[in-house]
């Protein structure tokens, strides 16, 4: 796995910063814990080897299986693993983060296969580890490469609130994982921004699923459900209308306002520019669904020799495009998808005309 991997929290760290500077206490604290982590400082028990013996019989079946799910309660430390509290099967336990994480993540599962075909994150079945209360007030969620688990804060109850309660949240980590087994993204510039985009896309998609909206109704927000009171805007982010969900929010909706940014500054802008392609697929979502237009990027991102770890916005839209064509031959998608890829696109200013 390339070292490059996401390593930032739900929340990025350029707001934590920005959130430290105005007086946040609690916003400075996630920064020193985050810090810890992506130095891979993490520490974990191994309080489910009885059932480990499970799983090295299970793991000689030919057929892959259905990824299972596990959860762990960090008791407010920062340990992975620390103590298994709920796994594939067990009924639901009086701690609702525990149930809150069981849930959602099965029903994230639960469309990566019936709407996208795929088996668990990396597609063979990989079991879903979730670290919950995972350090004290913890203001993030992540996915955490180096040791293939997931780790949710319960927050600071005024900048956010409990991270495991948010389906769009649980299902935007899963599917950085996803990223990580299909094409390594590299986190900078503008393949940096595509692996944030891939996760707000299929984080919305999850959530207008499971909540039963469409492209129309849906408020197409990242992170609205997890806000607290002290959070100066109403989310982290908005796929919809880019720039507008918080004081914070400097997110463009064209091409033309993309800048190379130092590496220093969001990785290059990962979650800065991530509003561009974030706003052509709500476009596309509007015109074919949203179902068909996840399906669709899905689809586009399994291409590797377009969407390459080191691949620009306008190669990812040149997937898009040859993949709609692909699939609308197929019959597996309405006739006006290449149009409406097109047309999205060129909304947002990609390619850029010469």
């Amino acid at each position: 796995m390339s070292k490059h991997l996401h390593k930032e929290g739900f929340v990025p760290k350029y707001l934590l910063e920005k959130l430290a500077k105005e007086g946040h206490e609690e916003a400075k604290k996630t920064l020193t814990q985050m810090e810890s982590i992506v130095q891979n400082k993490t520490k974990e028990t191994n309080s489910d080897d009885a059932e480990n013996s499970d799983d090295a019989e299970i793991s000689t079946s030919v057929a892959p299986l259905q990824g299972r799910r596990k959860i762990y309660d960090s008791e407010n430390t920062e340990i992975f693993k620390k103590k298994l509290v709920r796994k594939e099967g067990d009924p639901p336990t009086s701690d609702e983060s525990v149930n809150f994480a069981y849930d959602l993540c099965g029903q994230t599962l639960d469309y990566f296969k019936n709407k996208l075909g795929r088996n668990s994150v990396d597609n063979e079945g990989m079991d879903l580890i979730f670290n919950v209360h995972y350090a004290k007030d913890l203001n993030n969620a992540m996915w955490v490469p180096s040791v293939q688990q997931m780790a949710f804060g319960n927050g600071d109850g005024k900048l956010f609130i409990n991270f495991t309660r948010s389906i769009d949240v649980i299902a935007h980590e899963m599917a950085h994982a996803v990223t990580e087994f299909t094409n390594e993204l590299v986190y900078e510039h503008q393949s940096g921004a595509l692996n944030e985009h891939f996760s707000d896309v299929i984080g919305s998609a999850v959530k207008q699923h499971v909540k039963g909206q469409t492209a129309e109704n849906a408020d197409w927000l990242i992170g609205n459900e997890i806000i607290g009171p002290e959070f100066p805007g109403k989310a982290l982010r908005s796929m919809k209308d880019p720039g507008t969900a918080s004081q914070f929010d400097h997110q463009p909706a064209h091409f033309d306002d993309y800048k190379e940014l130092p590496l220093s500054k969001d990785n290059g802008g990962v979650h800065l520019y991530s509003g561009i392609p974030n706003k052509a697929f709500v476009l596309v979502s509007l015109e074919i669904g949203t179902d068909q237009a996840a399906f669709l990027w899905y689809t586009a991102f399994q291409n590797k020799q377009i969407i390459h770890p080191n691949a620009t916005f306008e190669e990812a839209f040149e997937a898009i495009v040859h993949t709609a064509d692909m699939l609308t031959g197929q019959g597996k998608l309405p006739q006006q998808a290449v149009d409406a890829v097109k047309n999205a696109f060129r909304e947002v200013g990609i390619p850029r005309q010469s």
